[in-house]
C-alpha cells in the first residue's frame, strides 16, 4: 500500500502538522524534530503528493522553466539544473518552450502560468530579454529569474543571473592574439541574443587593447548552428582568403564546428593553416576532429542558482540561501583547434 504522511507521523511520533513542515522546509523546525521526521521519510520512502499540496492550499509546488533554444545540449543542461534543486527542495517541473517569434506567444505563455500554478519561472535567452514578457510577468506577480548574458555591473542581481560573455570573449581573442594571429575573423550568433552583442564586444576590446584596429568585414553575421558555420566560413575564407585570415572565432561550438568543416572542404589544415575556436564547451567542442578550444559554460550549475535565486524568492524569509552565484564567467579550455599563427 502507498505510504502516506499519517505513516510517517506515526514511525516519527510527531504530529501530521510537524510532518508537513519539515517537508516545506521551514525554518522554525528544530533540527533534532527534522533528523527524527526526514529518517522516517527515508525508511519508508515516502513521496509526497504534490499534486495535493498544489491543491490543498494556496502555496504551489511547481515552477517553470522556459526556452526558446534550438540547442539541446544546452536545454538539457538547464533542465537537469533547475530539476536538481527542484527535487532537493520538494518541488515539481515544468518545462515549456516558447517561440518569441510567434505573434500568439504572451497569450499562450500566460495561459500556460495560469494552468500550471505556478509558484515561478526561470527564464532563459532570448525570452529573459524580452522586456514585454518581463512586464507581463510583474502585472501577474509572478515571481521569476532571468538567466542572461550580462557583467557584475548589471544592476538587477536581485532576478537574474549573468554569463559575463564578454570577459570570455576576450579572453578567447587574447589567447589567439598570444599565438601571433592579428587578422581574426568572428562568427556571430543571432543578432536578437544578448550574448551575440557581449561575445561581439569582447572581441572587439581584445583586439583594441592589443592596438589592432576592428575590420568590421571580418565579422560574419549569422545564428547560432552548424549551418551557419559553415556559411560563415565560405564567406570569410572563400576565393583564396582575400581577408587573410589566420583565426576564427565562432559565436558558439556548433558554429564553429561548421566553420572547421567547411574549412576542411576548402582544403585548409587545421591549426595549421587556420586556428578555429567556439564558445560554451558543448559536446560539439569535443566531438570534432580537432576538438575545439572554447569558453567552458557550466549551463547546469548556472541554471542550479537560478533556481536557488527563485526558491529563495518564492519562500520568502523561510529560505536562508545566502551562497547563489550571480554572475558567471566562462573559462578558456585550450584545445587542438588553436595554434601559432604560422605566417607570423
Amino acid at each position: 500500500m502507498k505510504v502516506t504522511i499519517n505513516d510517517v507521523a506515526k514511525l516519527a511520533g510527531v504530529s501530521m502538522k510537524t510532518v508537513s513542515r519539515v517537508i516545506n522546509k521551514e525554518p522554525s523546525v528544530r533540527k533534532k524534530t527534522y533528523d527524527i521526521v526526514m529518517d522516517a521519510v527515508n525508511t519508508l520512502n515516502y513521496q509526497p503528493n504534490l499534486a495535493a499540496r498544489n491543491l490543498a492550499g494556496t502555496s504551489s509546488f511547481t515552477v517553470g522553466l522556459v526556452y526558446d533554444n534550438p540547442n539541446a545540449y544546452y536545454v538539457i543542461d538547464m533542465q537537469n539544473g533547475v530539476l536538481s534543486r527542484c527535487k532537493e527542495e520538494g518541488y515539481e517541473l515544468v518545462i515549456h518552450p516558447c517561440s518569441y517569434t510567434d505573434s500568439n506567444m504572451e497569450a499562450d505563455f500566460k495561459t500556460m502560468i495560469k494552468r500550471s500554478r505556478l509558484a515561478g519561472l526561470v527564464l532563459t535567452p532570448p525570452l529573459s530579454e524580452q522586456n514585454s514578457i518581463i512586464d507581463m510577468l510583474d502585472e501577474m506577480g509572478i515571481h521569476y529569474v532571468r538567466v542572461l548574458s550580462g557583467r557584475p555591473s548589471d544592476e538587477d542581481q536581485d532576478t537574474c543571473i549573468y554569463v559575463n560573455d564578454y570577459a570570455a570573449a576576450y579572453e578567447i581573442t587574447a589567447h589567439l592574439l598570444s599565438l601571433g594571429h592579428k587578422n581574426i575573423g568572428f562568427l556571430c550568433g543571432d543578432k536578437e541574443h544578448k550574448s551575440t552583442t557581449e561575445r561581439l564586444e569582447g572581441y572587439q576590446a581584445a583586439l583594441k587593447d592589443h592596438n589592432i584596429a576592428i575590420n568590421n568585414a571580418l565579422v560574419y553575421e549569422g545564428q547560432y548552428s552548424f549551418e551557419s558555420g559553415v556559411e560563415g566560413a565560405k564567406a570569410l575564407l572563400g576565393e583564396n582568403n582575400p581577408l587573410k585570415i589566420t583565426a576564427l572565432l565562432g559565436g558558439n561550438d556548433e558554429m564553429a564546428a561548421g566553420a572547421l568543416f567547411a574549412s576542411r572542404l576548402m582544403g585548409i589544415e587545421i591549426p595549421e593553416q587556420l586556428s578555429i575556436t567556439g564558445f560554451e564547451d558543448s559536446p560539439f567542442s569535443r566531438q570534432t576532429w580537432p576538438k575545439l578550444t572554447t569558453a567552458h559554460q557550466a549551463n547546469d550549475v548556472i541554471s542550479q542558482h537560478a533556481a536557488r535565486l527563485l526558491f529563495r524568492k518564492t519562500r520568502g524569509a523561510r529560505n536562508q540561501d545566502k551562497d547563489i552565484i550571480t554572475t558567471f564567467t566562462p573559462s578558456l579550455v585550450i584545445r587542438e583547434s588553436s595554434g601559432p599563427n604560422s605566417a607570423s
